[in-house]
C-alpha cells in the first residue's frame, strides 16, 4: 500500500502475458519515465543564490504554471497556498471542483491530504516525547503488547520510529486491502491478528507503510485516551492537539462530514484521455488507516501546519506546540530514497536542486498532493490536486517555485517547463499505447465466456454484469468495467478500466473442469474459482 511517492517503479511479463498493474497502470511508464530523467534535471543548483521575494508579479508567474499544467495533464481543479518570509502570501484555487460541472475550487475546498497525513500524526507523537509518554527510540511492545511484525525477534526490535520512518519493507496487498477494508478496525491495525512480514530488515529499503504509520498513529492517541476505541481516540487526540491549536477548524478525519460540504471530486483518465470521474473507494478504503492518510483539509489550513513547521513548532500566538528539538529529530533521514533524498519521520528531506526543501507528497486514487518548506528561506508551499495526473506536476512545480523563488528574472523558459512538457507527452504517449493493446467493450465472445460468478477465499466474491456496451467486475465493495486482450499464447486476460482503479489484470481459465480468473498483486498469486 504505497501511499507516497517513490521510486520503485516497476515493469516486466509473466509468460506471454503482461504482469499485474498497479492502479494506474496507465501512468506507471509515464512515471518511470519522467522519474528517471531527474538525475539530469538536478544538474540545475539553486545553491547561493540569493531568494528573491514572492511578490504578486512571482505569485502571478506560479499561477499561470499551474493553470498550463492543468491543461496539458487534465487536472480539472486544484487548490494551493504560499509562504513568504514566514507569512502566508497567498491562498486560492484554479479549475473545478469535478470536471463538469460549474462549481469552482477555492482556497476551502477540502482535499484527502493522502500520506502528508502522517506529517502531521508525527506532530502527535512528538507532543507526546515532549510530555515523556513515549520515546521515538522506545520498543512498540512495551506500549503495544499485543502488536507483531514478522517474527518474535523482530517484533522485540521494532521502535516507535520504525513504525512512521518509512523503512520497513512490506510486500505490497493492494488486492487484499480493497477487498477487506470494510471490515478492518482501528483496533485490528493497531493490534494485527496475524503478523506482518517485512522484506528485509529496517532501513534497507524506502518503502511508506499504511499499516505501519496508521498503528504509529493509534498507538500515539491509546496513551491520550487509553479507554477509548482506538479510532475515536485518535481522532479525538488529533483534534484537541493538533487541528485545533492550529486553526484547521475545516480539516477533519470524518469522511462524510468531508462530502457534505465544499470538497473536490477525484479524477483519473477514461480510456479517451480525457478527465473522468473516480470512484473514491480509496478514501473509503483508508479510512481504517487513517493515521497515515485519512485527512481531509484544504490549503488555508495545510499552510497554517507548513507554517508551524518553519516556525519550529511555535504557533502564532506564541505557544510552542511542540519543542524545538522534536520537530527537528523528525526531519533527520532515516532511509535514503534515492541518492539526494531521505526521508525522516513522517517528512522527507530533498536536497535535489542544491537546498534543503522539506516535504512529503500523497496520492489517493484520484488525488495527489504534496506540502514544501524551505527551511533557510522562510518559504512554504501546498498543493492539492483532484486527478492522478497532479502525481506528474508535483516535482515540475517544486522545481519552478524554485525557479521563481530564485532567479532574478521569474519570467523566462527554464527547467520545470521542460519537465512538465515530458509529463505531458508521455502522458498522452502512454495511454494511447494502453488503449491500442486493448479491446474495449471485451470482446463479446470472450466476456460471454465468462462464469456469472467466481470466489477466491481470501478476496471474496467477483460477480460478472454483462450488458451491450460494458462487461463489469463487480467485487462488492467496488467495481470497474473490463476490457480484454488476446494474449500470444492463446489466453484471454481481462484489465479494469475504471479511472483509478485501471490495470488489475485477471486471466481467463480452466481448473478441475471450472472456469477460473488468476490474478498477480504484487508477490501473491490469487485465484478466483467459479461459484454457482
Amino acid at each position: 500500500m504505497q501511499a507516497a511517492p517513490g521510486r520503485h517503479c516497476t515493469s516486466g511479463r509473466r509468460g506471454s502475458r503482461l504482469s499485474a498493474a498497479t492502479f494506474t497502470m496507465m501512468l506507471v511508464a509515464t512515471l518511470c519515465t519522467w522519474l528517471a530523467m531527474q538525475p539530469a534535471a538536478a544538474a540545475e543548483s539553486f545553491r547561493g543564490r540569493q531568494a528573491q521575494p514572492l511578490d504578486d508579479a512571482r505569485i502571478l508567474q506560479l499561477k499561470s504554471f499551474l493553470a498550463e499544467s492543468m491543461s496539458a495533464l487534465a487536472i480539472p481543479g486544484l487548490s494551493f497556498a504560499l509562504i513568504d518570509a514566514n507569512s502566508v502570501v497567498f491562498e486560492g484555487g484554479l479549475g473545478v471542483r469535478l470536471y463538469d460541472r460549474p462549481e469552482m475550487v477555492d482556497a476551502d475546498t477540502l482535499f484527502p491530504a493522502g500520506a502528508n497525513t502522517a506529517a502531521l500524526t508525527t506532530l502527535l507523537l512528538a507532543q507526546l516525547a515532549d510530555d515523556g509518554r513515549l520515546a521515538w527510540e522506545q520498543p512498540v511492545t512495551q506500549l503495544q503488547p499485543a502488536f507483531r511484525l514478522g517474527d518474535a525477534a523482530y517484533t522485540k526490535k521494532l521502535l516507535v520510529r520504525d513504525l512512521i520512518c518509512g523503512c520497513i519493507d512490506l510486500p505490497p496487498t493492494k488486492l487484499p486491502w480493497l477487498a477487506q477494508f470494510r471490515t478492518i478496525t482501528p483496533a485490528a491495525v493497531l493490534n494485527p491478528s496475524a503478523p506482518l512480514q517485512p522484506r528485509g530488515g529496517p532501513g534497507e529499503r524506502y518503502s511508506f507503510s499504511l499499516p505501519l504509520a496508521a498503528a504509529a498513529g493509534y498507538l500515539g492517541a491509546a496513551l491520550v485516551y487509553p479507554r477509548l476505541e482506538p479510532g475515536h481516540a485518535f481522532d479525538l487526540a488529533m483534534q484537541d492537539r493538533v487541528l485545533r491549536p492550529l486553526g484547521m477548524r475545516s480539516s477533519t478525519f470524518d469522511l462524510q462530514r468531508a462530502l457534505a460540504g465544499n470538497h473536490a471530486e477525484p479524477h483519473g483518465l477514461g480510456p479517451d484521455g480525457k478527465p473522468a470521474r473516480a470512484d473514491g473507494v480509496l478514501a473509503r478504503a483508508v479510512v481504517p488507516y487513517r493515521p497515515a492518510a485519512g485527512l481531509w483539509t484544504s490549503a488555508r489550513e495545510l499552510i497554517r501546519y507548513v507554517q508551524l513547521e518553519l516556525q519550529l513548532g511555535r504557533l502564532p500566538n506564541g505557544r510552542q506546540l511542540v519543542s524545538q528539538d522534536n520537530m527537528l529529530l523528525r526531519r533527520l533521514p532515516q532511509t535514503a530514497v534515492d541518492v539526494d533524498r531521505r526521508y525522516g519521520l513522517g517528512l522527507e528531506v530533498d536536497k535535489t536542486w542544491g537546498v534543503q526543501v522539506i516535504h512529503h507528497g500523497g496520492d489517493l486514487g484520484g488525488y495527489q498532493s504534496d506540502l514544501f518548506l524551505l527551511p533557510e528561506y522562510g518559504v512554504g508551499a501546498v498543493l492539492l490536486t483532484n486527478s492522478s495526473g497532479g502525481g506528474l506536476l508535483l516535482r515540475p512545480f517544486l522545481h519552478r517555485l524554485l525557479e521563481v523563488l530564485f532567479t532574478e528574472d521569474a519570467t523566462a523558459e527554464r527547467g520545470a517547463a521542460a519537465e512538465l512538457a515530458l509529463a505531458a507527452a508521455q502522458m498522452k504517449a502512454g495511454n494511447v499505447a494502453r488503449r491500442k493493446s486493448l479491446t474495449l467493450p471485451a470482446d463479446a465472445v470472450a466476456g460471454g465466456a465468462l462464469a456469472a460468478r467466481y470466489r477466491n477465499a481470501e478476496l471474496g466474491d467477483l460477480a460478472v454484469q454483462r450488458g451491450p456496451k460494458a462487461t463489469v467486475f463487480d467485487f462488492g465493495g467496488w467495481s470497474s468495467p473490463v476490457a480484454s486482450r488476446r494474449n500470444t499464447d492463446g489466453t484471454v486476460s481481462f484489465v479494469t478500466t475504471a479511472p483509478t482503479l485501471e490495470g488489475f489484470e485477471f486471466l481467463g481459465g480452466l481448473k478441475s473442469g471450472k472456469r477460473s480468473l488468476s490474478i498477480r498483486d504484487g508477490e501473491h498469486d490469487y485465484l478466483f474459482m467459479e461459484t454457482p
